[in-house]
């Protein structure tokens, strides 16, 4: 008899989708050339969405969510991986069409994974998770683009949350002044904590968009999309870099071409799903040298597995800060 492990799984039902807990064994896994002994996952905006059912995310029933883990290989048909690997994943569809983090163990393609670089542990690595290596992208994305602090004041909308936390952290310790714009009045203290010069209401980015408003900043990143992101462009500095990574508002964008033609404004999209291998791993790596320990020890707590349907409900309904580690 084979071995058993405890898997959080989404049904669907006449009545819509379920999540249960349940013992699975290895057939329930999916095609991979690497199991992995999964000690660490992450609740991020987008599990939220699968769990409660508020978007379509689950693409295939019956489905393990958890769109990253991290944790050591178990066994390898994979030339890249030998069985005691530390090993992250994020991304490729996992936790929507091909079962997640949430589970005792993991069956994936080894093309998916990324060593766990010097300097993190497993735990840390799920800290940041998918959150954290999206904001690393976007700022990866500015630097690429010429932003520099000398330029000016960088916004970070949706600054509580887990891309905002990192993006804000990793910003302010590049040198950047950063604006981190929330609707958590209440957490303005510890936006400051993370590195935050100035913490505004995101009020002031929800009216009806103008084509163009008075110049703001020198670049942005985004995590809400629609309304929020159409402001955003119409305040950006002559030059400036918009790097847009969510959809937590909508993913409609009410705006105009005048920053874009007018400004020479740029808007960035950023995919950290398909982020090919080489970019992950030194993503990765920057996260690892670059990410101040004590700020993201500051922004993150744990949980446990039965917590994950909760936790989920919460942050769908924007009621949870930083980042949240699942102890597997």
């Amino acid at each position: 008899m084979s071995e058993t492990f405890r898997a959080l799984v989404l049904d669907k039902t006449d009545e819509g989708q379920r999540a249960s807990f349940r013992q699975v064994d290895e057939d329930f896994l999916m095609e991979g050339d690497v199991d992995v002994d999964i000690a660490f996952s992450t609740v991020n905006y987008k599990d939220g969405l699968a769990i409660t059912g508020k978007a379509p995310i689950a693409r295939t029933w019956p489905l393990i969510p958890g769109i990253d883990f991290s944790g050591t290989v178990r066994a390898s048909r994979n030339p890249d991986f030998a069985p005691g690997d530390e090993v992250i994943l994020t991304g490729w569809g996992v936790g929507e069409s091909h079962h997640g983090g949430y589970a005792g163990r993991a069956r994936v393609k080894g093309d998916w994974l990324v060593p766990l670089p010097e300097g993190l542990s497993l735990d840390e690595a799920m800290a940041i998770g998918t959150a954290g290596f999206t904001a690393m992208l976007c700022v990866m994305r500015l630097q690429e683009l010429g932003v520099s602090p000398q330029d000016g004041e960088v916004l970070v909308t949706g600054a509580s949350g887990g891309v905002g936390s990192v993006a804000t952290a990793v910003l302010a310790g590049l040198g950047f002044a950063v604006t981190a714009a929330t609707g958590k009045p209440e957490e303005a203290d510890y936006l400051k904590e993370l590195g935050a010069a100035r913490v505004m209401d995101r009020a002031g980015l929800s009216g009806t968009p103008r084509p163009l408003a008075k110049a703001r900043w020198a670049a942005a990143v985004d995590v809400a999309g629609s309304v929020t992101l159409a402001n955003v462009l119409s305040q950006i500095q002559h030059s400036g870099v918009v790097a847009a990574c969510g959809l937590a508002q909508g993913m409609d964008l009410p705006a105009s071409v005048a920053p874009f033609i007018l400004r020479g404004v740029t808007l960035a999209g950023i995919d950290s799903v398909t982020c090919p291998k080489a970019r992950r791993i030194a993503a990765w790596s920057r996260l690892a040298r670059e990410l101040d320990k004590g700020k993201l020890a500051a922004m993150t707590r744990h949980i446990t597995l039965d917590e994950v349907p909760e936790t989920a409900a919460r942050i769908t309904g924007g009621k949870v800060r930083g980042r949240i580690v699942v102890d597997i």
